[in-house]
């Protein structure tokens, strides 16, 4: 089994504007050194996200980065528009993380091209 993981071929590496299928070859591939970060709201968020993705609203996104992300950690952003998620990314940057890309097109290209989503449910007991 080790022999044939060498032969698959190395994903896309991270480019400042990536494309679902240049984050959903690189989960295929097994390579878990990345953090999807959904910056929606979290009714969005419970709504529907991209299966793995957490949740950081914008307004708590540097503080919690800071505590919870070493800076050099691949880390994929994305929000309802990609301008959003542009300066969302760039704050990062300016905060010393240097491997930052957004999710072009975010959720809804992500279930456009059919990959799976989570829904948070809430139930009341």
């Amino acid at each position: 089994m080790h022999r044939l993981f060498g032969l698959l071929p190395k994903p896309s590496p991270l480019r400042p504007e990536s494309r679902v299928y240049d984050l959903k070859e690189r989960l295929d591939w097994g390579e878990p050194a990345l953090t999807i970060i959904d910056v929606r709201d979290r009714t969005e968020f419970n709504h529907s996200h991209i299966t793995g993705a957490i949740s950081i609203p914008v307004d708590t996104l540097l503080a919690t980065a800071a505590n919870c992300f070493e800076v050099t950690r691949d880390l994929y952003i994305y929000s309802n528009t990609d301008d959003e998620s542009t300066v969302v990314a760039e704050q990062l940057r300016k905060a010393g993380f240097s491997r930052v890309a957004i999710v072009r097109g975010g959720v809804a290209a992500w279930k456009a091209a059919g990959f799976p989503v989570e829904v948070v449910t809430t139930t009341v007991a």
